[in-house]
């Protein structure tokens, strides 16, 4: 069963909207859905909440160490009351996933991501579970610093939280520790195919009406 939920990000107003900020952006909805509303906890370097989800205690977490030191804070709540790895799910921006689709993962490389690498030292494992929200490749490396601290467009802010949407419906199932069938919900679940534009005549050309025109002596043109 998942214990911790955990959504990763920077804080400020600066990155609120920010790429990096994917994780942050789950949670708030994961808030939402369960009406647990985020509280700063010093001792815990983090915005956080306690909920009851059928009998069983679930933590909140939202990282207030800026995105490098997000194992510093997931290594203090969890280890306080006793939180194994297998029992805390990450949600991330993962750049190698569309817009529009998540992943369930456990465990694996952090492949280069400064959040899964601090919480991979502080806790001492990567057997932790992770929700990858996709993001999307600027398609040149030097530029994935700059892709992730910037605002997505507008198609794939739409695409982001519609997948964070969906992913909500596996909830129930991770917090029972069903995986498979959270896995089975997240996976399956695509972004809608978007619609193809219809054509539209150049400016300077009238349109061919799309239906006959009745002349006066009654034939058609």
């Amino acid at each position: 069963m998942i214990r911790l939920l955990v959504g990763l990000g920077n804080p400020g107003p600066e990155y609120e909207n920010t790429r990096h900020n994917a994780g942050f952006w789950w949670l708030d909805a994961v808030v939402g859905a369960l009406n647990a509303p985020l509280v700063m906890d010093k001792s815990y370097y983090g915005c956080c909440a306690r909920t009851v989800v059928n009998g069983q205690t679930v933590w909140l977490l939202q990282p207030q160490t800026f995105m490098n030191l997000s194992g510093k804070s997931v290594a203090a709540l969890a280890k306080f009351f006793k939180i194994a790895p297998q029992e805390i799910l990450v949600a991330h921006d993962e750049l190698d996933i569309v817009p529009g689709e998540a992943k369930l993962k456990l465990g694996g490389s952090h492949a280069g991501h400064n959040g899964l690498r601090d919480i991979h030292a502080q806790i001492g494992t990567d057997q932790y579970w992770r929700l990858r929200l996709g993001i999307g490749h600027p398609g040149n490396k030097a530029e994935v610093v700059h892709w992730v601290l910037k605002k997505p467009s507008l198609d794939h802010r739409i695409a982001i939280d519609q997948a964070i949407e969906r992913s909500l419906k596996a909830l129930p199932h991770l917090l029972a520790g069903d995986m498979e069938a959270a896995t089975r919900l997240i996976h399956t679940s695509k972004p809608p195919r978007p619609k193809v534009p219809r054509p539209t005549a150049p400016a300077n050309e009238t349109p061919k009406p799309t239906h006959d025109l009745i002349m006066a002596d009654g034939t058609a043109k």
